[in-house]
């Protein structure tokens, strides 16, 4: 029998779907479904194969996926990318037959029922792609088809810029954004747009989470240009680099409302370069002069902060509570971890006092609620990225690695304050979600899945959350037929309307809708709980709780056959570390060895690919490439400020989850190559960037957000470095990064919650609790579930496990003092203020030394 094939692919979801007639075939990849990713189907009228990409799936990928043995793929030089994901290949891709090495035949042409065709570099009626596509990040790669003529960011760009005396044209976005997307579609795909922009200026495309340098600087002037900011940010520059106009997303053409289109901006912006380039340049130039201005830091002649600055922040954040759903603003609501870290560490210094119970029920009222919302994921785990409305019901659907990771540890925070079981379940959530979808099998984590993604295969466009919205009636064919147990007439699609709040015309309010992608459709919300479903219905809880993990699997497994969201495949530095965090917290809190062996994988990858044992440096990112295979770009992207705060804050947290002092060790030489490359001799404080000719200011992140600023982090590991290490050194510069911000320390730390606690953490002193002995030994174990068991107030745990060649040995001389027990036997020291107790070996006596520090606050 003849065959005829189809293969969709793309590396980053690892997406394989094969159309064939051969129903042998066909029947033994179904066997491999689930490890493609994708669905096997027979197809029964022949037709010439296609090698596509669906709309969604715009990232480069340079080979194609083995599906076991039964079929292999052997594809030249080829790069989906752009709309379309269009192939690039230098020559016609013809793929020709090999019985014996079972290879794809497949002559790629033009499907035109899609539209979508191959792209080729070559010559011909097809186009040729832009200097993105020898790029290595997703969202560059996105572009790389665009008929715009992108140039990365760098000099080459510079200088043809000075060159031809043409302004700058500078898109900053990242491949997960909804509206990127949108402008990408409406404007850079466009023919005259893109004649005009090639035309009149050079146009340079950022990857923000590639450089969050150059986003940073040029944020900075749209939001004191516009008012606000946003991705896509869309900046005009003179050929020195100076912003002279911005915006964010734009329209393609001119709005009835009044919005100028991108048409016309780019024609008027080009009109006045030609004509007014002095008046032009001026109004930049004096929004240059205030950046200047406002980026120096306030310098305090005071040589402390008011110890009420905790209390300060702790009045704003329950001034902007919102006690019904939770959270701490109105729509739209971020998860903002920050504000858990430091209500977390107020309560656990004062667990009785007002402020304490205060703290803790914020905190566990809004991640509950976070949790019955539709902004997690209740069929495939994980957390979207926010709400757009005040119940967290309809999520902006995009999920990012660094908000899974600070989650992680919030939950954790939780589990281990309230003993709930509730919140345990979520660490498991996230910690399935981030191993399934987000790892690469070295061990490092990907960044994101889109928000976007193709209701089916043959859908010409994409909308947001349809890879995990569900209609009345798609539930109802998958559940119908099931019942809640044996016996019952309580269908499962019963029991999951009721409890996910399932509606027969969708359960989406219009005015979260505004574009009707959600139409019809239901996205999952726990309003009730468990206990009630079960009365609801005649079920026990236990009962109950098996029919939802039935309902959850049979919906995920059916979702599994929808087009994926398009993965940002690029691995960061930063978030990589805060995934170390949030692995080795919840480690702490469930005693799962599985979690700690993830966390330890994690480090040796970042220690692995992240680092240039060379130089003693981080690199930014590091990106998939052919068979998982991992690269660089030619030119690697050295680390930031928050890369390094990330990462030792992450080593840090797993040599306390796992007492190797590896981990230590390693924490300690990143910490002195930061303060090497980014801190500020003058004024204190950490530089986000080091020293670079292309980047025109060089800024302080003063403000947490939905990630932590990285001044704040490296104010906790300064303090944490300094007590485990005794590095007075490290002291002092904690002390002098903390008066750098008194100002905003004292009148808006809401602004700065995470610095908020590491102010407390610096005020109060650390609780430092050493345990000797062997940490695997069994009389520890007992010691450490203790100190585990509770959270302790700006707590430091380290190991005096013997090996004196270790670094806490060789740095710490109080813990070189702290002897093993000749019978093995761990025993425990808490020390505060510089005072350590007698050593302990019993639980009920570890328990008291640390109820008595508390006491000392």
């Amino acid at each position: 029998m003849s065959q005829t094939q189809l293969v969709y692919y793309t590396l980053h979801s690892t997406l394989l779907i094969v159309k064939t007639t051969n129903e042998h075939v066909w029947c033994q990849l179904k066997k491999v479904n689930r490890r493609c990713h994708g669905e096997c189907f027979s197809l029964t009228d022949g037709m010439y194969g296609a090698l596509r990409a669906a709309n969604t799936f715009r990232v480069a990928a340079k080979s194609v996926l083995q599906c076991e043995d039964l079929i292999r793929a052997k594809v030249p030089a080829v790069s989906f990318v752009g709309k379309g994901s269009y192939l690039q290949t230098p020559h016609r891709a013809d793929f020709h037959q090999s019985t014996s090495k079972n290879y794809i035949n497949c002559l790629c042409k033009e499907d035109k029922k899609t539209n979508f065709g191959v792209r080729e570099m070559a010559t011909g009626s097809t186009k040729k792609m832009n200097r993105l596509a020898k790029e290595k990040s997703p969202y560059l790669l996105q572009h790389a088809a665009n008929p715009v003529d992108w140039y990365p960011w760098g000099e080459e760009a510079f200088e043809e810029a000075r060159k031809q005396d043409k302004l700058i044209f500078l898109s900053v976005g990242y491949s997960t954004c909804h509206w990127c997307h949108v402008m990408e579609h409406e404007s850079f795909e466009n023919e005259e747009i893109a004649h005009i922009m090639n035309d009149q200026f050079i146009n340079i495309k950022v990857d923000r989470e590639e450089r969050p340098d150059v986003d940073r600087v040029y944020m900075t002037f749209v939001q004191e240009f516009c008012g606000n900011g946003g991705w896509p940010m869309s900046i005009w520059l003179t050929p020195n680099l100076s912003p002279v106009h911005g915006g964010t997303y734009f329209p393609p053409n001119d709005r009835y409302y009044g919005q100028t289109g991108f048409k016309s901006v780019l024609l008027e912006i080009s009109k006045q370069w030609r004509e007014k380039r002095e008046s032009f340049l001026e109004s930049g130039s004096k929004i240059m002069e205030i950046l200047e201005r406002t980026s120096k830091m306030e310098i305090s002649d005071s040589e402390e902060i008011s110890s009420a600055s905790w209390k300060t922040c702790l009045e704003q954040l329950s001034s902007g509570f919102e006690d019904q759903y939770g959270g701490f603003s109105q729509a739209p609501k971020f998860p903002q971890p920050s504000n858990f870290n430091f209500l977390f560490h107020v309560f656990s210094r004062s667990p009785s006092s007002p402020e304490g119970r205060s703290a803790l029920s914020m905190s566990l009222h809004t991640l509950r609620m976070m949790a019955k919302g539709g902004i997690h994921d209740h069929i495939s785990q994980g957390f979207a990225r926010y709400s757009t409305d005040e119940r967290w019901h309809v999520p902006h659907f995009e999920k990012m690695l660094y908000d899974q990771a600070q989650l992680l540890v919030s939950y954790s925070q939780a589990y281990v304050a309230s003993k709930d079981e509730f919140f345990r379940d979520i660490i498991y959530d996230i910690f399935t979600y981030v191993c399934r979808d987000l790892s690469h099998s070295s061990g490092g984590f990907f960044s994101a899945e889109d928000a976007d993604s193709l209701p089916g295969f043959d859908s010409p466009k994409k909308r947001e959350g349809a890879f995990c919205v569900w209609t009345h009636e798609e539930v109802e064919s998958l559940l119908e037929s099931r019942f809640a147990k044996e016996g019952s007439a309580v269908t499962l699609f019963e029991l999951a309307c009721h409890h996910y709040d399932i509606r027969m015309n969708g359960n989406v309010n219009p005015n979260q809708d505004p574009h009707d992608e959600l139409k019809n459709q239901n996205v999952l919300i726990v309003n009730g709980s468990e206990e009630e479903t079960a009365e609801k219905f005649g079920l026990t809880v236990h009962e109950t709780k098996n029919a939802l993990k039935i309902i959850q699997s049979v919906l995920h497994e059916s979702r599994q056959n929808r087009p994926r969201p398009h993965l940002d495949d690029k691995l960061v530095a930063a978030w990589n570390g805060l995934m170390l965090s949030g692995l080795s917290k919840a480690f702490e809190a469930t005693d799962d060895a599985s979690i700690l062996d993830r966390a330890i994988r994690a480090a040796n990858f970042l220690e692995e690919h992240m680092y240039n044992k060379e130089t003693g440096s981080l690199l930014r990112c590091c990106y998939q490439g052919e068979k998982g295979a991992l690269s660089q770009t030619e030119d690697p992207i050295s680390g930031f400020a928050d890369d390094y705060s990330y990462v030792i804050r992450g080593l840090l947290d797993l040599y306390e989850a796992s007492g190797n002092s590896k981990w230590l060790a390693w924490a300690n030489e990143l910490q002195d190559k930061q303060d090497e490359k980014f801190w500020d001799d003058e004024d204190a404080g950490y530089f986000s960037t080091a020293q670079d000719p292309s980047i025109l200011l060089r800024l302080k992140e003063g403000q947490d957000g939905a990630e932590p600023s990285c001044n704040s982090v490296s104010a906790s590991n300064l303090i944490r470095l300094a007590g485990m290490l005794e590095r007075e050194d490290l002291e002092d510069r904690a002390e002098k990064l903390l008066l750098a911000f008194k100002q905003r320390l004292e009148k808006i730390p809401v602004a700065l919650p995470e610095m908020s606690s590491s102010l407390l953490l610096y005020q109060d002193s650390p609780t430092q609790v050493v345990v000797t002995g062997d940490p695997r030994s069994e009389s520890a174990q007992r010691l450490l579930a203790e100190i585990r068991s509770r959270l302790i107030p700006g707590r430091v745990l380290g190991y005096a496990d013997g090996d004196e060649d270790g670094i806490l040995y060789q740095k710490n001389l109080t813990v070189k003092k702290m002897k093993v027990l000749k019978d093995g036997k761990a025993s425990a020291y808490v020390c505060k203020n510089s005072t350590c107790s007698l050593p302990v070996t019993k639980q009920e006596q570890l328990q008291q030394l640390l109820d008595e520090s508390v006491s000392l606050l």
